[in-house]
């Protein structure tokens, strides 16, 4: 009789060392998802390229992290546009020019100006050939951004005044990094 009491009363103290093991457990798992919840909600988001308007720098499918956060656009930036008046999915582009700034593309020359200087831009595909509508010089309202595909004969972007100045509140965020396909993985410039 003594070794099934003694059996039992191991038993009965095991059960609340397990039962605590898993409560910890719960509660770590359940913090873990609140905090990727609220940095995916308020910091960071997913995006997916649709389309071919930023070759060679993106392709379409590729799967992107966006940055909400601590962020102003400033020349250069890829970012996520989401203006359901132009297109009902997100958008990604370039920016070439912020609030202030003047645009002028010189379409024989296949060259684009922001205030007078002759951008480098070594991430296109080919030289600025397609004309969409608007004149040129233009010059940036504050608030607002100018931006082009990097694949600029086959985007659509401010140079169409359908899609014309963004204003700012239109921005998701900065892409910063490609996570997919993982062979292109890593931070995008």
């Amino acid at each position: 009789m003594p070794e099934k009491e003694a059996k039992a009363a191991s038993a009965a103290k095991t059960a609340p060392g397990i039962s605590r093991w898993l409560f910890d457990w719960t509660e770590a798992v359940a913090f873990a998802m609140l905090f990727v919840l609220l940095i995916f909600t308020f910091a960071l988001h997913t995006n997916t390229v649709v389309g071919r308007s930023m070759l060679p720098t993106l392709e379409n499918g590729d799967l992107l992290l966006v940055s909400r956060l601590f962020w102003t656009p400033k020349d250069g930036d890829i970012v996520i546009i989401s203006k359901s008046s132009f297109r009902e999915e997100p958008i990604v582009k370039r920016v070439i020019a912020t609030g202030g700034e003047t645009v002028d593309i010189d379409f024989e020359k296949h060259e684009v100006f922001v205030n007078g200087e002759k951008l480098d831009e070594p991430y296109i595909n080919e030289p600025t050939e397609r004309e969409l509508g608007m004149t040129f010089p233009q010059t940036v309202p504050e608030g607002y951004v100018f931006v082009m595909g990097d694949n600029r004969n086959e985007s659509d972007d401010s140079r169409d005044p359908a899609l014309g100045m963004v204003d700012e509140g239109y921005l998701q965020g900065k892409v910063v990094f490609r996570y997919w396909p993982f062979r292109k993985f890593g931070k995008i410039e």
